[in-house]
């Protein structure tokens, strides 16, 4: 039996996106189980003490580093470890509070969801657009081509099989390291603005904000913009100034970057394509939704707890990708009851033993996507 997408949240792209097939009987079982874990348990799903008080720390830590830059530190080799340690905090942040906040994981209550989302525009993104692209999209679409906006990168890189292979690409698991630093220059001075112009998230129509939406977006970049440049400015060299925020920005990139794509673009993460079916019908995803996110996604470094602890569980993101309104404080606990349905239920569930491993495996896989595609017979 043919079903259409789970409704991941309140909001849809509108477009002929595909629908998935199956009875759900996977995902209802997990939830069960998963209910279950709770009840015996008695934890919260949300509004965790300790997600409250990594809060308090990393927001201290982001605090701490940003006012040492503007008012304390003077030796060069100090700002520029500081300017690191700064674009760690941002990273930090993202991977945790935002994240946490944006996919309404943290709390019970919405406002405080969406002031723990709202970090992102203090890190100089959209909280709105974010939603748009990783809620609405990547959650719902993983890793399909031309739906999945979180593996297209345009022609600087191949990152799926069924997206075309140019020349140069036979080296980009050399240049792509160095390029995913610019992701967060380039979200910051370019994306948000330019997706907002012309309301669109790939080849996707989204609704541009209104509102109290717009008011964060603008609110969030005067802020922004405010912190990484007009306040410095008052009291330092701009060139100071813009070589300390490149250092940061670039740091935060690069980490970013990493993390997303040991999720998703490494050995044994599949990447589907949708069954076209008659015209004006929607394709279709031969799988159930639950099953499409295990198969697309792969975990690493699940017996790491300081890694765990600073990445917000991300390293989980099959659980993350399947329960993604519960904390990420759950998702090692989460995990032994998901490996073992997967288990049951026939549906492989890979993860990487270590941090290094994914990454090993993230290098192998922009290595074969580099390859020139063989001709079919």
């Amino acid at each position: 039996m043919a079903v259409d997408t789970p409704g991941l949240t309140e909001k849809a792209p509108v477009h002929m996106s595909p629908r998935f097939s199956g009875p759900d009987k996977f995902m209802k079982e997990l939830r069960r189980r998963v209910d279950e874990y709770f009840e015996k348990t008695g934890r919260r799903r949300r509004d965790c003490p300790q997600m409250y008080f990594k809060t308090f720390t990393i927001l201290a830590w982001f605090f701490g580093a940003y006012f040492s830059l503007l008012f304390f530190v003077h030796s060069p080799w100090l700002i520029a470890v500081l300017a690191v340690v700064l674009g760690l905090a941002l990273a930090g942040i993202g991977f945790n509070i935002q994240h946490d906040g944006g996919h309404k994981g943290y709390s019970e209550y919405k406002a405080i969801n969406k002031i723990m989302a709202m970090t992102l525009d203090l890190m100089g993104g959209s909280s709105y657009l974010w939603d748009w692209k990783h809620n609405s999209i990547h959650h719902t679409y993983t890793n399909i081509a031309g739906e999945d906006d979180d593996i297209d990168v345009g022609f600087l890189g191949r990152l799926s099989p069924h997206q075309p292979r140019f020349w140069f690409h036979r080296m980009q698991s050399i240049y792509l390291w160095g390029l995913y630093g610019f992701l967060a220059i380039k979200w910051h001075l370019f994306d948000d603005f330019h997706q907002l112009a012309i309301a669109k998230i790939g080849d996707k129509k989204i609704p541009r904000p209104k509102g109290m939406d717009l008011a964060v977006f603008i609110g969030g970049k005067v802020i922004f913009f405010s912190m990484a440049f007009v306040i410095p400015m008052l009291l330092h060299p701009w060139w100071a100034v813009l070589s300390t925020y490149a250092l940061a920005a670039f740091t935060s990139g690069v980490v970013l970057s990493i993390v997303f794509q040991l999720a998703h673009c490494v050995e044994g993460a599949e990447f589907p394509q949708p069954v076209e079916q008659g015209e004006g019908e929607r394709s279709k995803i031969e799988t159930e939704w639950a099953i499409h996110q295990v198969q697309t996604t792969v975990n690493f470094s699940r017996r790491n707890p300081v890694l765990s602890w600073f990445l917000g569980g991300l390293n989980f993101q099959i659980e993350h990708h399947l329960f993604h309104k519960i904390s990420h404080v759950h998702y090692p606990a989460l995990s032994k009851v998901v490996e073992a349905t997967c288990l049951e239920f026939g549906v492989k569930y890979r993860s990487h033993r270590t941090f290094f491993s994914a990454v090993r495996s993230h290098y192998r896989w922009l290595k074969e996507m580099g390859r020139p595609v063989q001709a079919a017979g």
